[in-house]
């Protein structure tokens, strides 16, 4: 070989390497038609006494009931006296009054019919495409990840950061005056015995990461201080410049099933995994700005 072509062919760029994507970069490519704004009367605020705000999505597609409650409590203050108050290392953070005393205000069901489960009828399921041990079917519908049961029944899977209607032991159905939110990795053995009422959406991290109960089942100890919550309102009810807003990934969206596939390979980590757990792979939701 002459030694001027050895010396360009030296020189020469090695070849590019395709770009491995990410789940990031499905979302980023999203197009503004792939994005469902979540509506005001869904969204519940949540401000701490100090200084920070938890947002929460309500589900009354699968609880209408519990969901009805809670607007019904935001709207009377219900939650004045209320502190979070239970925080159980890999399990869930806990809110309400506690032990009481306290009184349902008017217009509260205070034994709701058990909506742990709900008809497939009406809804349409995006398929996950990964096994699910807890159902027959992994899927989205709505925004929300779903377990398709045996029957035609579905109901809404306890991932990171749902919240739930804490309860007594059966008949009780909880009337949502005490709240849970899961902070562990997963909860889904509460699948189809808690009724799940929402997720949050921002200010996660205020509830996380809250010192950690040193009493029987993780309640706060008597030289431990419960964290207050100064009020609770439902975004409808703000001033249109104060509301909350947020948008989700429509399930049904060509976007949405490349962010599905990309997040449950993850082949951007290096070695790609056959497929993952349905709250490995959540739901995104941005924050839009407010409109004038």
């Amino acid at each position: 070989m002459p030694i001027l072509t050895a010396l360009l062919l030296a020189a020469a760029p090695p070849p590019a390497t395709p770009k491995i994507r990410s789940p990031g970069d499905a979302v980023k490519a999203a197009r503004a038609a792939d994005w469902a704004e979540i509506p005001a009367d869904e969204l519940m605020v949540m401000d701490l006494a100090n200084g920070k705000r938890v947002v929460i999505q309500l589900a009354p597609i699968f609880a209408p009931v519990h969901v009805a409650n809670l607007k019904i409590m935001a709207r009377a203050g219900y939650w004045g006296r209320a502190t979070v108050y239970r925080v159980v290392d890999n399990w869930v953070t806990q809110w309400g009054l506690g032990d009481g005393p306290f009184k349902s205000p008017p217009g509260v069901i205070d034994r709701p019919p058990e909506e742990y489960q709900r008809s497939a009828r009406g809804l349409t399921l995006t398929p996950m495409g990964s096994p699910d041990p807890y159902s027959s079917m992994a899927a989205y519908t709505e925004g929300w990840p779903v377990a398709k049961q045996p029957g035609g029944i579905v109901n809404a899977a306890y991932c990171y950061g749902t919240v739930g209607v804490a309860r007594d032991a059966a008949p009780d159905t909880g009337n949502g005056s005490e709240l849970f939110t899961v902070i562990g990795a997963t909860a889904r053995r509460l699948d189809r015995n808690y009724a799940l009422v929402g997720r949050v959406i921002e200010g996660m991290e205020y509830l996380s990461a809250l010192p950690r109960g040193t009493a029987d089942m993780g309640v706060y100890a008597k030289d431990q201080s419960p964290l207050a919550i100064t009020s609770v309102r439902i975004a409808a009810d703000m001033p249109a410049g104060q509301r909350p807003r947020f948008e989700y990934l429509k399930s049904g969206s060509p976007a949405f099933a490349d962010y599905v596939q990309l997040a449950s390979h993850r082949r951007d980590y290096g070695v790609p995994s056959p497929g993952a757990d349905l709250c490995a792979v959540p739901v995104p939701v941005r924050k839009v700005g407010v409109k004038s």
